[in-house]
């Protein structure tokens, strides 16, 4: 029985530790929609969501890579702690919302 509340309790906290597309969407407005200066629904359709996964691998790399090549004026922020501390959140968001997902974000 302690085994089994144990493993129950254990899920329960790894749960939340995943990220979440509700808080990405969040976190796009807030953070890099002054940036990229396009609307979720735009930001989160430029890829498939295979393209999605790719470019968030290895601290983001690639997505950074991209979109300061897009959007210079984001440079400072792609590379700095909140970026980085956001991305899966954002990640989740754009996958959810990706041009193969039939879904569209309601985000301005």
């Amino acid at each position: 029985m302690k085994k089994l509340i144990m493993l129950t309790l254990g899920l329960m906290l790894t749960f939340n530790v995943f990220a979440d597309a509700a808080k990405g969407q969040k976190y796009y407005l807030k953070y890099l929609r002054p940036h990229f200066e396009i609307n979720g629904q735009e930001f989160a359709s430029q890829h498939l969501k295979v393209e999605w996964k790719r470019l968030f691998k290895k601290d983001s790399k690639r997505f950074i890579k991209e979109y300061t090549k897009k959007f210079p004026e984001s440079a400072e922020f792609l590379n700095g702690d909140t970026f980085q501390k956001i991305a899966p959140h954002v990640k989740d968001f754009a996958m959810k919302y990706a041009a193969d997902s039939g879904e569209l974000a309601s985000c301005n």
